[in-house]
């Protein structure tokens, strides 16, 4: 749960700082979990390398690491941006979180 609110909240926080217009936000819960965030920018996202001095930078980078997927795809009002989660099976162990934000550094 906690990763699931930390990417979505990264997203989110991504699509008020350099998209347009109105933005959405949609989840749809099957065998994964699937994170979408609309907005009306026409701008890609892209990843990049934050320095160790950066402030901000690492959000795509926490996505990436963090989710079993994620992309963008441009709509015919400007892009959407998604991630997917693989769900615990109570078997096998997720990601953990603290070595991929240490991974960072």
């Amino acid at each position: 749960m906690d990763t699931a609110e930390l990417l979505v909240s990264e997203l989110v926080t991504n699509a008020l700082r350099y998209g347009e217009g109105e933005i959405r936000l949609r989840l749809l819960l099957d065998r994964t979990l699937v994170c979408e965030v609309w907005d009306g920018g026409l701008v890609q996202p892209r990843r990049r390398r934050a320095r160790d001095t950066d402030e901000g930078g690492r959000g795509l980078q926490l996505v990436g690491l963090l989710s079993a997927a994620w992309g963008s795809r441009r709509t015919p009002h400007g892009k959407t941006v998604w991630f997917e989660l693989a769900l615990p099976d109570g078997d096998s162990p997720g990601v953990d979180a603290v070595e991929a934000l240490l991974s960072l550094y």
